[in-house]
């Protein structure tokens, strides 16, 4: 039995963490959750966002199962997902979009990768207030996460079989800082002979994503460049709502849904749970709970592939608990 550190989070988080738990349960994971609130939900019993209870869980776990938390826009505490990720380190944020079966799109191609460097790029968070009328965001980039980064990619293109890494960035115009992270990238990329490397300017990059994604296979990039293009690639095969993530680091693995907390739609049942399940499928993957994973995902292909079977964003008509019932009975 392997214990799990649980995130239900906030919104819709619980509705969908119950919905993945349970379905986990049905298909025999093996797993215990050591369930902890982090974000609003938190913040609300205990003053802090990010309890020490839950540090210190997955400090000892190594792994967690995160439902979707709360970042105010424009004012408030700072995005969580950016604090955890800085917190242990979880330098890669590795974003898989593939086209599912039977889902209407204008795509039937779409198999790619995107590996976006998680720990610093403007995200880092430095900014400055230097008059009422004038901000300042520094933009960090360093030889060693830009090599990290680039060889995590490589790595994981040459585990899974795939031929192309593509590194995107802006370096015509800035040209220490995404010239660094450009540099660092061609110099990792002599040590994997056998893949093709290649870089692209991020708004090339943004105009062939939405008229030739055949083409991409692993994408390696900054964090800021990351965020929007794997939310781009995501509305490629369907939306957020089936768009999985994972944040590693060396020690621990943080697995989330890529989408938010959708607090208007909270407690409706209307909430679509793919975006964590198939989280939580990667998180089996790295669990090396591969009979399982592949049970599941063969149920949810099998659940998404017919319209009746759905949930209300992807054409259907079923509620949260309604598709868990019809994915289980699939398993």
């Amino acid at each position: 039995m392997r214990t799990v550190t649980l995130v239900p989070g906030d919104g819709i988080g619980p509705e969908i963490t119950q919905s993945v738990t349970s379905i986990l349960e049905a298909a025999g994971a093996n797993i215990q959750w050591d369930t902890h609130d982090v974000g609003l939900s938190a913040f609300e019993k205990t003053k802090c966002l990010v309890p020490d209870s839950f540090v210190n869980s997955l400090r000892k776990t190594g792994v967690a199962l995160k439902g979707p938390t709360t970042t105010p826009v424009g004012g408030g505490h700072r995005s969580i997902n950016v604090s955890m990720r800085q917190m242990f380190q979880l330098y890669a944020n590795v974003r898989p979009v593939k086209t599912i079966e039977g889902l209407d799109n204008k795509f039937s191609n779409v198999d790619m990768i995107i590996v976006r460097e998680n720990s610093e790029d403007l995200y880092k968070g430095i900014e400055y207030k230097i008059s009422d009328d004038i901000a300042q965001g520094i933009k960090l980039i360093t030889a060693h996460a830009s090599e990290r980064i680039s060889r995590h990619g490589f790595e994981l293109a040459q585990r899974l079989g795939r031929k192309k890494v593509t590194a995107v960035h802006k370096a015509n115009i800035m040209k220490f800082t995404d010239g660094l992270f450009l540099q660092s990238f061609e110099k990792v990329a002599k040590e994997f002979p056998n893949i093709e490397s290649e870089d692209m300017i991020v708004d090339n990059c943004c105009m062939q994503m939405v008229t030739k994604p055949e083409q991409f296979d692993v994408v390696v990039t900054e964090n800021l460049y990351g965020d929007i293009l794997s939310d781009l690639a995501a509305g490629l095969i369907g939306g957020l709502g089936l768009a999985s993530g994972a944040n590693l680091g060396t020690e621990q693995a943080i697995f989330e849904a890529a989408h938010g907390s959708a607090p208007d739609i909270s407690g409706r049942n209307l909430a679509n749970p793919t975006a964590l399940l198939t989280s939580a499928i990667s998180m089996l993957e790295y669990l090396e709970d591969r009979d399982c994973a592949d049970k599941i995902r063969k149920s949810l292909m099998k659940t998404l592939a017919k319209k009746q079977s759905r949930t209300r964003d992807l054409g259907g008509d079923l509620g949260t608990s309604e598709f868990t019932e019809a994915l289980i009975s699939n398993l």
